[in-house]
């Protein structure tokens, strides 16, 4: 190699070296989110029961079918028209965005660690509340930038009393700084 190209060579290995020192962390900002998350079984038994429940809500007259998404948008939650594709609209907090953390369902725990600049490592369990049976995750959440990002997670659980695995492809984007009615989950 000629010393030029040492020299060059060089400059760019420090420089990489270098930047992430000095990278700004990159967190979410507190309001109003749109969580959107994709998920796939192995047994295709989580497809089936979406299946089923947007038949469901085909068959319900438009006043039932208002009245559901109604209850639904209540607690900040629309079904996407794909059946595994569920929209969450959810409020963080100033907190929860200095933390690192999306707002975990009721029964959960979560523990988040920064792995770089612009992601989280993220594991979870669930104990199984309402008829849900207990869950285990883990997964990378990477920042966009203060209003965007994408995860992706597995997650391990049962249906019908046998072990089962989700993939789950995960979106986020912020709306808005006032959450309206809807209160940071906690």
């Amino acid at each position: 190699m000629h010393p030029p190209a040492i020299a060059l060579t060089t400059a760019v290995l420090l420089i990489g070296a270098l930047a992430p020192a000095h990278a700004q962390v990159q967190k979410m900002r507190p309001g109003l989110w749109e969580h959107s998350v994709v998920m796939k079984s192995e047994s295709g038994q989580m497809e089936a029961a979406m299946a089923q429940m947007q038949k469901s809500l085909a068959g319900m007259t438009p006043a039932q079918r208002q009245q559901m998404e109604q209850m639904l948008a209540q607690k900040g939650v629309a079904l996407g028209a794909g059946g595994s594709t569920s929209t969450v609209k959810v409020c963080i907090s100033p907190e929860q965005a200095d933390l690192d953390r999306i707002p975990a369902q009721e029964g959960c725990t979560q523990t988040v660690q920064r792995i770089g600049p612009n992601a989280v490592t993220m594991r979870f369990s669930c104990q199984g509340a309402q008829g849900q049976p207990p869950t285990l995750g883990e997964g990378t959440l990477t920042f966009n930038g203060p209003t965007a990002y994408t995860g992706q997670f597995k997650v391990q659980t049962s249906a019908h009393g046998k072990p089962d695995q989700l993939d789950m492809a995960q979106t986020g984007k912020w709306l808005a700084a006032d959450c309206g009615a809807l209160k940071p989950a906690r």
